[in-house]
Parts: structure tokens; sequence; C-alpha cells
């Protein structure tokens, strides 16, 4: 299984932005890499009402799939929540590296993206797993490793080097292609 990272922080700190620029970073080095975003809300659509998809689960269908000539997506519905090694065990086993957006509450290393310090004394109050980094451009005092919006390649390399590279977090490193 791949190793899991989450980003995790208040709504509308940035956590998206800094998602899309670790992708490409990774991307850029020829690591594959999965993403799941949590929602906590239910019922939600990935596409709009009234298009077909939307339709067929309107109508009560358990999984719905959408396919074109470049990209597959597939929803399902669950009887509970799924957990994050579950959803990666059934799902993302042919990534090199499983990032999340939100998951604060999961086993899984997190990447602080914060935008004052106490973000920093609340998810450090809340979060499961261990928090390895943050980043903002606040002035905020911490031990963690801290980058800023700007430094996101860096901490690509961070996570390579703490994660993929040497296989830790959940499961283990395989090479890029």
């Amino acid at each position: 299984m791949p190793p899991v990272v989450s980003v995790i922080g208040r709504k509308r700190a940035g956590k998206t932005t800094v998602l899309e620029r670790l992708i490409a970073a990774l991307k850029a080095k020829g690591y594959r890499i999965a993403t799941i975003k949590h929602h906590i809300h239910y019922g939600f659509c990935m596409d709009s009402p009234g298009k077909d998809t939307w339709r067929h689960s309107a109508a009560g269908a358990d999984a719905v799939a959408i396919s074109s000539p470049d990209r597959l997506v597939v929803s399902f519905t669950t009887p509970k929540e799924m957990m994050v090694g579950e959803i990666v065990e059934r799902f993302m086993g042919d990534a090199d590296i499983v990032l999340t957006e939100g998951y604060a509450r999961a086993e899984t290393p997190k990447i602080l993206v914060a935008t004052s310090e106490e973000d920093l004394e609340l998810f450090s109050a809340t979060a499961g797993g261990e928090i390895v980094a943050v980043v903002s451009d606040a002035s905020i005092h911490t031990d963690y490793p801290t980058f800023g919006f700007g430094e996101v390649p860096k901490l690509a390399e961070f996570i390579v080097e703490r994660f993929v590279a040497h296989g830790q977090g959940y499961g283990a490193h395989r090479a890029p292609d």
C-alpha cells in the first residue's frame, strides 16, 4: 500500500491550493499521485443535478460510473464512511503516494496549512496521527518544519524524502515508472 499524507487546516486556509501545487511538483518528479478529498456532508454530487449520472444516482443506482477516453469516475453508495486505509487499499494501490485533503482525525501523517498560531494549537490538540510539517505565510513559532506557500516544491522534496523514498507512512514505496 502506498504511503498516505493528509493535508489539513481550517476552511479557506489554502489546503486545495497547496495540494494542487504539491501534485504538480510530485508529478514533475515522475510519481503517480492519488488523492482523496474528505467531504463531511452527506449526499454530495460530482456532477450537476439533471445530468445523466446524477439521474442514475437519484433513481437508486448503488454504483455509478462515467467513462471517457482519458478518465473514469466511479461513485458507490456505502453503508458507512470508509476509512482512509480502506479506500487506499481498495482503489489506489497503484499510486506511489496518496494525498488526502482533510481527514484531520485519521492516523496519517499531517501537513497543516495554518493561517495563525491558533491553528497550530487547535490541530495539535485534535488531529489524529502526527503533524510533520506546517505550510504558512504567517509568523508561526513551531519546531515543525515550516514551508511558505511559495515553497511547495521544497515541501514535495520533504515528503519524498520522509515518506516515499523510505517507505514510511501507510504502506511501502514503489519507484516511479
